[in-house]
């Protein structure tokens, strides 16, 4: 209650001050509020946190400046016009701070990831406005003690610090969004970028998923039809992270009449304790869980068969993953059905207690057992088979796991039958969308005889084996086994050699790989680069955008950098940013700004070949990120002149000394 009362009296803070013509005390107690308001915002978004608890805890630090200006009372504030300006200039900044820092605790987690550059942008305003208003106070006058005047010194010094400060973007995470986003590309393999996001984004609880849910609706209420598309990408990607978290629906943000409402109309008729939490429907046989929730027995056990070891509702992590039927709530059920003449939905008689039916897995304990026939048709159908089923659905993939089917399947890699390895490595492409089998898969000694598949097998299984390699990196662990196991070489080759879809898969597995330093280095050794400039000339292949986010990780390596400052490349990157697409020039400036940060003759060299007059451009009419990128390069083409400048009026002075 009283965590309630303080937000309320920030809410306040900003229109109080301006109606009621008080004294400049009410405006100090005012911005301690906003502090104290500040100080109780939870659940920063996982792209903004670091930003956030440093900006809260630097505000926290101007409390005492704030106190001692308190104490000095209305008679003297009352005298200096200048003062008050001040004062209003630092509530305006601190406004601004806990507008940007409620909308990192409440905004939706996917538009605050899309947008991650432009809201560090925002930071970085906000720093300068309380760098500014601290400036501007008169300590002398107000007679602040030297102790909180050295104290306000240190916060202004973290503010200056903070704004030149750029924290290094998560390329991973930007790159699972562009490929998610992506239109042209949609393959099963995208199956394990969306768990990842989900993961990163922390979007795989149920209530997290409500939240967000209700996040997205209120931001495309604000933002009515501006940014459409953004908006319709953000609901989309909503809607898969609830596929994966076992919530069947479908999210439309028409308004209150929506289809989904209109669905859903029956459902507001029914008690809600009788609602299922995961799917909202009429529970037929609900079960307690160990926190003492209830949930429809196959919502519940599909969740749990998922890995999921949380309560969905509250979030705790379940103590046991026992499900005892809820009796009473099941006869109270019954009853209003009777009383109400509403009809329960059927139950599969079929299916077991963890909604799995008896058939399939009948069906794949026998398909295991295949995996190790005598005869080569009953094994190659099996595979076919397995490869079909883990394809389908995550609980497929789970029960194909939990039946022994991955150590079996691995051995066949080695089989020397053409098929049947393309028709395994395919299996286990599918089998490892799902994290925990990602490390059964490696720990089984998979990973070498797919890099050998790589290498020597038909067209399809190398595609097939590149895609496994990608899905298999998503762990840290693996980046390190596939680099040392000698997968590099074989990608990059199906990167210049392949069909466009192999060249597609070999990128999106060099990206993932290449986020390990070590890997960096090998992916140089193999002549990744050439690769990637054919890329970029070969403007059919539609692969842009993928070649330029890979220079991106090497241009952060010391080989890479030297490999990639060749005039030719940066006469092809200032191309791209004349003639590019939108994203194209986004990707094209963050490469250039990349190097010329470390090599100022790079920007030199793009001068030359006239990049400047398309910054100036871009900075006006480019999207927000290419706006910018354009901005720091040219800021950063001014920091290097006035260097060079003071550098020869220096060396001036030194000689006309000398003489």
């Amino acid at each position: 209650m009283e965590r309630q009362r303080v937000m309320e009296r920030g809410e306040k803070a900003g229109v109080s001050s301006s109606s009621n013509g008080g004294g400049e005390v009410d405006v100090v107690v005012e911005m301690m509020d906003v502090i104290e308001a500040v100080g109780l915002y939870v659940g920063y978004r996982r792209t903004q946190r670091k930003e956030c608890l440093n900006l809260a805890r630097r505000l926290k630090l101007l409390l005492p400046l704030l106190e001692e200006i308190k104490e000095i009372g209305n008679y003297k504030l009352v005298s200096s016009e200048g003062l008050k300006t001040s004062l209003d200039n630092l509530k305006k900044a601190l406004l601004g701070a806990k507008k940007l820092l409620k909308k990192c605790s409440c905004g939706s987690k996917i538009y605050l990831a899309m947008e991650s550059e432009a809201v560090m942008s925002s930071f970085h305003a906000v720093y300068e406005k309380l760098n500014q208003a601290l400036d501007d106070l008169p300590y002398d006058e107000l007679g602040i003690s030297v102790e909180v005047k050295e104290q306000v010194e240190l916060t202004r010094m973290q503010l200056k610090r903070a704004k030149k400060r750029s924290d290094t973007q998560d390329i991973e995470l930007a790159m699972d969004l562009m490929v998610v986003f992506s239109k042209k590309d949609d393959r099963n393999a995208d199956s394990a970028i969306l768990e990842r996001l989900a993961i990163k984004l922390e979007l795989h609880a149920i209530p997290d998923l409500k939240a967000e849910e209700i996040a997205v609706r209120k931001l495309v209420k604000e933002r009515g039809v501006q940014n459409a598309e953004s908006m319709q990408q953000i609901n989309d990607l909503l809607g898969k992270f609830k596929q994966i978290a076992g919530v069947d629906e479908t999210i439309v943000l028409d308004g209150p009449f929506s289809s989904k409402s209109l669905q859903r109309c029956r459902s507001l008729l029914i008690p809600h304790e009788f609602l299922c939490p995961i799917t909202l429907e009429i529970m037929v046989d609900p079960v307690i869980v160990a926190t003492g929730q209830t949930y429809e027995r196959e919502s519940i056990q599909k969740w749990l068969n998922s890995n999921h070891r949380t309560c969905p509702k509250t979030g705790q992590t379940l103590g046991h993953l026992s499900l005892a039927s809820n009796f009473a709530l099941r006869n109270l059920i019954q009853e209003w059905c009777e009383k109400n003449n509403y009809e329960l939905p059927k139950k599969d008689a079929c299916l077991g207690s963890d909604g799995v039916s008896a058939e399939l897995k009948e069906e794949i304990s026998s398909l295991v057992q295949n995996l190790s026939s005598c005869e080569f048709e009953v094994r190659r159908e099996a595979i076919k088979k397995i490869r079909m089923l883990a394809k389908e659905n995550p609980d497929n993939r789970i029960l194909i796991a939990n039946y022994g089917g991955i150590p079996p399947l691995v051995q066949l890699l080695s089989y020397q039958d053409p098929n049947i390895q393309e028709h395994t490595v395919t299996a286990l492409l599918n089998l490892s969308i799902d994290e925990t089998n990602k490390k059964l898969v490696a720990r089984e000694g998979a990973i070498p005889a797919i890099v050998k598949i790589l290498q020597h097998g038909t067209n399809e299984a190398r595609e097939n084996s590149a895609a496994a390699l990608f899905s298999l990196s998503m762990l840290d662990e693996n980046k390190v086994l596939i680099g040392a196991s000698n997968g590099i070489r074989p990608l990059v080759h199906l990167l210049q050699n392949g069909t466009i879809r192999g060249k597609k898969d070999a990128a999106t597995a060099l990206f993932n790989l290449s986020l390990n330093q070590t890997n960096k280095s090998r992916a140089i050794k193999a002549g990744i680069i050439p690769a990637l400039l054919h890329l970029l000339e070969e403007k059919n292949l539609g692969m842009i955008d993928e070649a330029l986010s890979i220079f991106l990780l090497l241009a952060s390596h010391p080989e890479g950098r030297n490999e990639i400052g060749k005039l030719s490349f940066i006469k092809t990157l200032v191309e791209i940013i004349r003639n590019g697409t939108p994203k194209n020039k986004e990707c094209a400036l963050s490469v250039l700004l990349q190097l010329g940060l470390h090599n100022s003759s790079i920007i030199l060299a793009a001068l030359q070949y006239g990049v400047y007059e398309h910054l100036v451009e871009l900075t006006k009419s480019g999207t927000n990120r290419a706006q910018r990128k354009a901005n720091s390069i040219l800021q950063h083409m001014k920091d290097g002149y006035m260097q060079a400048r003071r550098r020869l009026l220096l060396k001036r002075s030194y000689q006309a000394n000398g003489s």
